[in-house]
């Protein structure tokens, strides 16, 4: 497994990859030795071929692992053996030519901005926690990745400036503009947070003043979706989803959207005006120069 360590560390190191995508690669590896110690009775990872990864891939759907799943582990194994070619430690990569399962995205739906309302308006009657309504609020209103509310720097934010510094992934940083109402929500919040010592960078901590985890951030965004929706998909990826959606529905650029996801490539961002047709072709019916008031698309 000396290899192994060698390219977390390399992963960590060279690439700045997040705790986060190391524990995920860490995950995947292990899974695929523990697989050849089965099988092969080894846990030698240089001396595989392309047949036990392929079986590999059959004994995952086998088990009903989804594609997306199956996907994601032949990527950390494409990564891993170029990683060992890299270096010298093989000359062939058995993951070379291995092509990934074919499959058909699950279109997720938006909570909608009225659901959204809905769910504002039962917080701010009052009887909710305040770290939970930030947690709501910041996801929603931010875009942002639920790591990276947990990683938040209390000295990223800048409630006066309406401004927030995001560490995101690869260690990317990216600045994000926040409302005058959300800066007034976070001052409050501010006047009962109570972090311990080890945690004082941390700007959101728990009842018990340490940082947050992302289990706990999930399971606070489902309870409150909860209240106000049926859908099948209440998780703070949803609240993102939601914020993209709604931002391109009201006529934000799509090149700024990207930057305030932080998404690498603008294909990334695109997927979510897929969620409102109706409202691109109004959008361009009204601003497009050639087109006239009888006209559509």
């Amino acid at each position: 497994m000396m290899m192994l360590d060698k390219f977390l560390e390399y992963l960590q190191l060279e690439k700045r990859y997040s705790p986060h995508t190391i524990t995920s690669y860490k995950k995947d590896l292990e899974d695929f030795s523990r697989f050849c110690l089965e099988t092969e009775s080894s846990e030698d990872l240089k001396a595989i071929n392309k047949k036990v990864i392929r079986n590999f891939i059959v004994e995952l759907s086998e088990k009903d692992i989804s594609k997306r799943s199956i996907n994601r582990k032949l990527s950390s194994l494409r990564s891993f053996y170029l990683f060992l070619l890299k270096i010298g430690e093989i000359t062939v990569s058995p993951a070379e030519g291995i092509a990934s399962l074919k499959f058909y995205p699950e279109k997720q739906i938006p909570i909608s901005e009225e659901e959204m309302v809905t769910l504002g308006d039962r917080i701010s009657e009052g009887g909710y926690d305040m770290l939970d309504q930030c947690i709501i609020e910041v996801l929603y209103q931010t875009g942002m990745r639920k790591a990276e509310l947990c990683g938040l720097i209390f000295e990223h934010v800048d409630l006066d400036g309406c401004m927030m510094k995001i560490l995101g992934k690869g260690n990317k940083q990216r600045m994000i503009p926040i409302s005058e109402s959300l800066a007034s929500l976070l001052r409050k919040y501010l006047l009962v947070r109570q972090p311990q010592e080890d945690y004082a960078s941390c700007f959101f901590v728990n009842g018990k003043g340490k940082k947050l985890t992302e289990k706990f951030v999930y399971l606070v965004v489902n309870k409150y979706l909860s209240l106000i929706t049926s859908k099948q998909k209440k998780s703070p990826h949803i609240l993102r989803h939601s914020f993209a959606t709604h931002v391109l529905d009201n006529g934000a650029e799509i090149s700024k959207v990207k930057k305030i996801l932080g998404h690498s490539s603008l294909a990334s961002t695109q997927v979510y005006t897929n969620a409102n047709i109706e409202q691109l072709k109004k959008v361009f019916n009204k601003a497009h120069p050639r087109a006239s008031k009888k006209d559509e698309l």
